[in-house]
């Protein structure tokens, strides 16, 4: 992962509260942004969420309940949360978590999106062996710009 470019606000604090299943990030800059974990988990930056090219991304389903364990700190540049489904390979850089912020309402919509397309549920009891994909491919869908 690159270095992070100087403009790059950088958290001042990092909230994560478990009993509303949030973590709100403060950055130094004056913004705040709220993230629910299951966002935060659907979005993640990891290899097993993206995939390693187009039309490798896999549509993440039944993640509604997910909680995050812990948060572990990665250099001075990210972090690295661990969810409750073992899920613990996406590196959130502050830029990352950043653009997240900025761009959360349309990539929460992107994603409601392509999981009813997909006919797959945000809750854990609805398995959907086959709508792991969006009709469109494009199953990861967080970070990218149409």
């Amino acid at each position: 992962m690159a270095g992070l470019d100087k403009d790059t606000p950088i958290p001042t604090e990092i909230t994560v509260q478990q009993k509303s299943r949030q973590m709100q990030v403060s950055f130094d800059n004056g913004r705040s942004f709220t993230f629910t974990f299951e966002f935060l988990r659907v979005c993640s930056p990891s290899a097993e969420v993206r995939g390693h090219g187009p039309g490798q991304e896999t549509l993440q389903v039944g993640k509604r309940d997910i909680d995050i364990v812990r948060v572990e700190p990665v250099g001075s540049y990210a972090i690295k949360p661990v969810f409750s489904d073992g899920h613990d390979s996406g590196i959130y850089s502050w830029d990352y978590l950043y653009m997240l912020g900025e761009h959360q309402i349309a990539l929460w919509d992107d994603y409601l999106m392509r999981l009813t397309a997909a006919g797959a549920s945000r809750d854990a009891d609805q398995s959907v062996p086959q709508a792991q994909r969006g009709a469109d491919g494009c199953g990861g869908g967080c970070g990218h710009h149409h």
